[in-house]
């Protein structure tokens, strides 16, 4: 079986790492990594491949720094040209980014059968451009590999069982990241090393949502202000999200680090005392290493955190926010549940493909 992979942005390399590590234990399957270049600053993108040994990318498209038509329409020309050349028996295609839909229409159009890993996920929020992703990319792929049993209920409900195509509940490939990686993530770290906080909350900012929109984002910087001054605040910052903050003129009077590979991500996981992020993976790696969340987002995808009172949605409003981190600090959690699969989503996905 000849397969390939697309992948483009920082979720996709730690999930690709999970999942290619296991490919690689099945001789009879062959598989090309095309990476688009959505990330290419090299702490968001080439450092994944080093630290987490992901095989190197047979093809980097070098695809970025444009908007999302003009970025999706060369993906799906140059991913065209590839999948013509390759002839593969699948792609494989992660999450909601325009390097998933991009990689899923070319094959689709191509009659390449797609698998989408992650699939079934609903924000219900059409203005978010990865819930079009997301829709788009499930709509059109033969196998669904859904994290979660919310994610198939999704799919259930939206009539997928009519569809030719299957849905498989696989469990989540990050838990399966996430507890191989953090077995030596000490030894790897580097700049998690230089917090020297006893205690701090771990934040992240990136969503178009949030970073796009002036009210947004002064209502959560003007909050991770006022937190700094109880609780010191932590955030490794996304260039683009650094860029919004300087042409607003906001201040900030917390701490920022550059962006971190994800070694330094599990380190700062596991010292912190309450993640914040509108980032949807973190939500997840939040509860694999046991620290509540709050989310600075309307809605989540992962809606079994909010259910069981691990994770909080508190939009972009300042005294939300606020309201949300003294809550989330002092309450205790149970983080001993079974939501995403306990480390064994990979195999399940490598064994229904082989199958």
């Amino acid at each position: 079986m000849k397969i390939i992979t697309i992948v483009g942005a920082r979720p996709q390399f730690v999930k690709a790492a999970a999942l290619s590590r296991a490919i690689e234990k099945h001789p009879e399957i062959e598989e090309i990594i095309v990476h688009t270049g959505q990330h290419f600053d090299d702490n968001m993108s080439e450092v994944f491949f080093r630290e987490m040994e992901i095989p190197k990318p047979k093809y980097n498209l070098n695809i970025n720094s444009v908007g999302h038509g003009a970025m999706t329409g060369r993906m799906l020309e140059q991913i065209e040209k590839i999948l013509l050349e390759e002839k593969p028996d699948l792609l494989l295609v992660y999450g909601d980014t325009n390097s998933t839909i991009a990689g899923a229409l070319a094959a689709k159009k191509l009659h390449i059968k797609v698998a989408h890993v992650e699939a079934g996920l609903r924000s219900f929020n059409m203005d978010m451009p990865e819930e079009v992703n997301r829709i788009l990319t499930d709509r059109i792929s033969d196998y669904l590999f859904c994290p979660t049993q919310t994610a198939v209920d999704n799919l259930q409900k939206e009539g997928y069982e009519n569809i030719d195509t299957k849905i498989i509940k696989s469990g989540d490939v990050m838990q399966d990241a996430a507890e191989y990686y953090s077995l030596t993530s000490a030894e790897k770290a580097t700049i998690a090393n230089t917090i020297t906080h006893d205690k701090f909350i771990l934040c992240t900012l990136h969503r178009a949502e949030n970073t796009d929109n002036k009210v947004n984002l002064t209502g959560i910087i003007d909050a991770l202000n006022t937190i700094n001054k109880t609780v010191p605040v932590v955030l490794p910052l996304h260039p683009r999200t650094k860029g919004k903050i300087a042409d607003l003129g906001l201040k900030m009077e917390f701490d920022t680090i550059d962006p971190v590979g994800y070694f330094d991500m599990i380190e700062l996981l596991k010292k912190c005392a309450l993640v914040m992020t509108d980032s949807g993976g973190l939500q997840k790696e939040a509860f694999f290493f046991k620290k509540n969340c709050v989310t600075v987002r309307e809605q989540t995808e992962w809606v079994e955190l909010v259910e069981n009172k691990v994770n909080v949605l508190v939009g972009s409003d300042t005294k939300k926010i606020i309201a949300g981190v003294e809550q989330m600090l002092g309450q205790k959690a149970d983080f001993t549940i079974d939501l995403y699969g306990k480390g064994k989503a990979c195999e399940n996905i490598i064994q229904e493909l082989i199958n």
